[in-house]
């Protein structure tokens, strides 16, 4: 199992919202750091719920098209 802290945080794209948890690096710190990694181009999610009602067990969301990212 990959070491790191998971959390529960809400990516709104241009199209979509998705619920899901994330898994912080153990050399990061914040949920910021992780995401703001210039060589990372995905942020991947699992455990997914997409607008409230359609569930996946993962997915990837490129970061150009994210317009909020919120901790739950």
């Amino acid at each position: 199992m990959a070491e790191g802290k998971k959390v529960r945080i809400r990516v709104r794209t241009v199209n979509s919202t998705y619920v899901g948890d994330f898994l912080v690096p153990p050399m990061r710190n914040r949920v910021s750091d992780a995401i703001n990694e210039e060589a990372r181009l995905f942020i991947s999610l699992t455990d997914v719920v997409i607008d409230d009602k359609d569930r996946s067990d993962f997915v990837a969301i490129n970061k150009n098209l994210i317009e909020s990212i919120a901790q739950l």
